[in-house]
């Protein structure tokens, strides 16, 4: 949806606080009792003042005293400091027992949340308040902050010290899901275009214009939330600003009134600067033995002959702009021409796969609606030529490599599908051994079973995200297969692997379809490239995801969908403000489905606070549990080709 149009009604009442221009604080917010979705704390832990905890001491290693007779050892004064009768014992507080009955039901918070806050509207107007459960069903209106649903951070009031910070010990972390799927009854993204000048940005932090930014001298110029820098407006830009200092186009601008939205990049934005294709769909298919055999290859292909209906689009397209290629391959690899003049697909062989290359491009990539009758005839020829094979050896790399250098020839970013049975055994670039070892089972050596081989596969990834090449796997092994060494390009290019073990059509053949389903039709963009900003008092230092870090601030991924997130730590620079509170902006500069290069925006204000219990009442419970399960392993990172966003 482009801005064309685009007329907001003032949604909420002009002595709300944190609304109009958007001073820097955002406006002061009231402290949300939430205590981390768990209700009020149970009688034994008294908050104190101060930010001190009381944290009940518990008597004996077992949590109660010991009746009669096991007490009967040394008596009062025996010993000095935490034995019974000792100093320590004395002067310290009455020892109570942890009650069973005062530790929260995961089932009963996530029940009680829902029948709570379900089914209610949540407006994103307020500074630093809690949202619902992400178990919970809600609706959004976007009113200044980014929706829950792309941005969720462990804790909406931040300590205003980098002590505190270490005294609470919770992190400091937001999960950004920048592709997240947006329900039917909230409103999507708007598009902005600002034409050949691009998106305003803040000339020395660079941040994008937002909600946040205050502006000053009569609308000429802005002062940067972010960085506090004073800015000029341009002059396409000017408008008037009303008697509360707000815009008169608050609510014609989307980039000023809403948490998210979207610009439309110049070619400044683009590689080359040249704009980008529309990106292709290649799906390369396991034609061996064990394939065949099972009836997936056939499963496959009628599948995919109704499902290529169901591409992607954007909102209000007749029909999707990706286009589609087909591969199979044992020990080699086949390509085929489906361009619609043809009456019959023709197949071309390349059979020397340690040097890989695309055989023909004309043909190979095309939009599946003006070659529907030549792909149909292929997908149904595909089993038949194929179902007397003995061919059991079966190569990998170079398939990956096939699809890379076939959307470098048609200079598009896209995806590969790939559907492989078995242990890439053949001799070509990416052979692997089996590597399982029962003797290392429960040794200090068993993590080397976990590690992918790097060599061919760590250069691969490379190539992949590079140019914008998503991988997403399916395998279907009947014995073992490198899955550390296979799976690590999706893991790293924004891809997903799905597995199924002995697979068998009957069984797991409805399991297996509704996955492809979704993966083959869910909102995704190509060759992303995300960054993050942050007011000044904190910055991003860490990145945990299925991500590629060129330096220690750009994110780069080949693909993002709606089931991707990555997570962001933040540590302190020096101390932050209560009044001004705390910013944080995500960009994401990515190729849509329709070959248009966007710029996603999402912007978020948060609470600071010197006091830890109005820290612990803000905290979130779901983003803390998926910070520690990314953090605890980390995945390397890997330089690429600088890019700039």
């Amino acid at each position: 949806m482009s801005q064309q149009g685009y007329v907001a009604t003032p949604p909420y009442s002009q002595a709300q606080p944190g609304i109009g221009g958007y001073p820097t604080g955002f406006g002061a917010s009231p402290p949300q009792a939430h205590y981390g979705h768990y209700g009020a704390p149970p009688q034994p832990y008294t908050a104190q003042a101060a930010g001190n905890l009381s944290i009940p001491v518990i008597a004996g290693p077992y949590g109660g005293q010991m009746p009669g007779s096991q007490m009967a050892g040394p008596q009062a004064g025996a010993f000095a400091g935490g034995f019974p009768g000792g100093a320590a014992h004395m002067a310290g507080p009455p020892q109570k027992k942890l009650d069973p009955d005062s530790i929260p039901s995961t089932t009963q918070v996530i029940e009680d949340d829902q029948a709570k806050r379900g089914g209610q509207l949540y407006t994103t107007n307020l500074r630093g308040q809690v949202p619902p459960l992400v178990t919970t069903s809600f609706t959004v209106q976007d009113q200044g902050n980014a929706s829950p649903r792309f941005m969720r951070c462990t804790t909406y009031s931040f300590p205003c010290s980098s002590d505190l910070a270490k005294q609470c010990q919770v992190p400091l972390a937001t999960i950004i899901k920048p592709f997240a799927t947006v329900p039917k009854n909230e409103t999507p993204l708007y598009v902005v275009n600002h034409g050949e000048a691009g998106p305003i940005r803040c000339n020395r932090c660079k941040a994008y214009m937002c909600p946040f930014m205050l502006f000053i001298d009569g609308g000429r110029r802005y002062q940067c939330s972010f960085c506090n820098c004073v800015n000029e407006v341009p002059v396409q830009y000017f408008q008037h600003l009303d008697h509360m200092g707000r815009r008169v186009d608050l609510y014609e601008r989307p980039e000023l009134s809403l948490g998210s939205y979207e610009f439309t990049a110049t070619l400044d934005y683009c590689k080359n600067n040249k704009p980008p294709n529309p990106p292709a769909y290649i799906f390369m298919i396991d034609v061996s033995y064990n394939n065949i055999k099972s009836g997936l290859v056939k499963l496959i292909c009628e599948e995919l002959k109704t499902l290529l209906d169901r591409l992607p689009k954007e909102e209000g397209a007749e029909s999707s702009s990706i286009k589609v290629g087909f591969v199979t391959y044992n020990k080699i690899l086949h390509f085929y021409n489906v361009k619609s003049a043809l009456a019959q697909p023709q197949m071309m062989v390349v059979s020397d796969v340690a040097e890989m290359f695309v055989p023909l491009l004309d043909g190979f990539l095309v939009n599946f609606q003006e070659s529907r009758a030549v792909i149909n005839n292929l997908l149904d020829q595909i089993p038949d030529m194929f179902a007397d094979t003995n061919e059991s050896e079966t190569v990998f790399a170079p398939v990956i490599q096939a699809g890379v250098e076939a959307l470098k020839a048609a200079e598009c970013s896209g995806k590969l599908f790939i559907f492989h049975s078995s242990l890439p055994t053949a001799e070509a670039p990416g052979k692997l051994k089996n590597r399982d070892d029962r003797k290392l089972v429960n040794t200090e050596k068993e993590k080397i079973l976990f590690q992918p081989q790097r060599g061919v596969y760590e250069q691969l990834t490379k190539d992949c995200v590079a140019q914008g090449c998503c991988v997403d796997l399916f395998v279907f092994p009947n014995q073992y297969v490198d899955m550390a060494t296979m799976g690590d390009i999706p893991t790293h290019t924004g891809g997903s692997v799905y597995k199924y073990s002995n697979f068998q059509v009957q069984i797991d053949g409805e399991h297996f379809l509704t996955d492809l389903r979704r993966d083959v039709e869910k909102s995704i963009g190509f060759d992303a490239i995300m960054r993050v900003r942050t007011s000044t008092g904190f910055r991003a230092t860490d990145f945990f995801g299925a991500i590629y870090m060129n330096n220690t601030t750009d994110v780069e991924m080949a693909a993002v969908d709606c089931d991707k997130a990555v997570t962001v730590e933040f540590k302190h620079d020096d101390a932050l403000n209560e009044e001004a509170g705390a910013l944080i902006q995500c960009a994401l500069l990515y190729t849509s489905i329709s070959g248009q290069r966007r710029l996603r925006v999402h912007n978020l204000s948060l609470n600071c606070s010197s006091q830890l219990s109005e820290l612990y009442k803000s905290c979130e419970t779901d983003a803390l549990i998926n910070f520690f399960a990314k953090s605890g392993n980390p995945l390397p990172r890997l330089c690429l080709i600088p890019h700039h966003i």
